[in-house]
Parts: structure tokens; sequence; C-alpha cells
């Protein structure tokens, strides 16, 4: 299994969807940058969105494991290999991200419980 560099390409916010839905002063997500750059392979990186983690990790996790050397779905979704581009579940302010195969091994720590 190997690390996946996951980057913020950039957050967004759908004026037309807040204006109607959202509250009174709603902006672009604030908890995550574009420019920003986490590693992770089987958990969520340190700092990362939870739910934006619930959106991507199946992607992530598919990367991880080998899924780089093809392109997913076939080939009729993105044209380079080793990488997706994908967004969290915020119907009103998605964040989009680039996932990206690695060769950096990942680690699994494991430590007992006692």
């Amino acid at each position: 299994m190997n690390k996946v560099k996951i980057t913020v390409l950039k957050t967004t916010l759908d004026r037309e969807l807040a204006e109607e839905y959202g509250v009174p002063g709603l902006k672009a997500c604030p908890m995550m940058k574009a420019g920003q750059v986490f590693y992770a392979d089987y958990a969520k990186p340190e700092g990362f969105c939870d739910e934006a983690w619930k959106a991507i990790y199946q992607y992530v996790f598919a990367l991880a494991h080998g899924a780089g050397e093809e392109l997913f779905y076939y080939g009729d979704w993105i044209r380079k290999p080793g990488v997706a581009i994908c967004s969290c579940n915020d119907g009103l302010r998605p964040v989009i991200f680039k996932l990206e195969a690695t060769d950096h091994q990942a680690s699994i720590e494991y430590t007992p419980v006692r």
C-alpha cells in the first residue's frame, strides 16, 4: 500500500443555492484552503475535514492499493492514470480535491492495547 497525495484545488460556493438555502453570510468552506497538501493511506490525515474524508476515502483507498496504474471508471472520467478529481459532499460549498497515487510506501504503526 502506498500513500496518496491529496491537494486542495479550490473551495467553492454555489451562490444561487446558498442564497436560497444557506444561512446569511455563508462563505466557502473555512476549514480547507486551496493549495493545502495532505498524504493519506488507510486513515484520515491529521487536520483533514471529517466530512470531506467520508466523501473521498474510497478513492484514496483505491489509489493506495494500486489503482494508480489504471484509469478510474474505465477511462471515462479522468484521462491520467493514478489521478482522481473529487469533492466533499457539501452541496452549498464543496471543496475540490486532486488525489494522486505516489510510490511512497505507507506504514501501519501498530500499538498493542494493554
